[in-house]
């Protein structure tokens, strides 16, 4: 069975900054991450592919970063000049799959 854990979450300041973790069971060809705010959809945030490329939904372009670790179980998302409008719960999720992590929350508040 997949098992996915996010972490890194917790309350920043607007303007601040936070890495988020997926640690993986296995190795998966491409894993995106998704953020869902209280009372709205879950929303797709980025992607990472297992041959190095990444997408990024438009309104956080330039402010975060997909990667993943040398052994490509664990995928980061790097997190600057965080809005309020970036709060939520974020999950990653392998593509293909029916997978998704428990989520960590990513509060951004003065």
């Amino acid at each position: 069975q997949v098992q996915l854990v996010e972490s890194g979450g917790g309350l920043v300041q607007p303007g601040g900054s936070l890495r988020l973790s997926c640690a993986a069971s296995q190795r998966f060809g491409a894993v995106a991450w998704y953020r869902q705010a209280p009372g709205t959809q879950r929303e797709w945030v980025a992607t990472s592919t297992s041959g190095g490329n990444t997408y990024y939904e438009d309104s956080v372009k330039g402010r975060f970063t997909v990667s993943r670790d040398g052994t490509g179980t664990t995928t980061f998302l790097q997190m600057s000049s965080l809005k309020p409008e970036d709060s939520g719960v974020y999950y990653c999720h392998p593509l293909g799959t029916e997978c998704w992590g428990q989520g960590t929350h990513v509060p951004v508040s003065s």
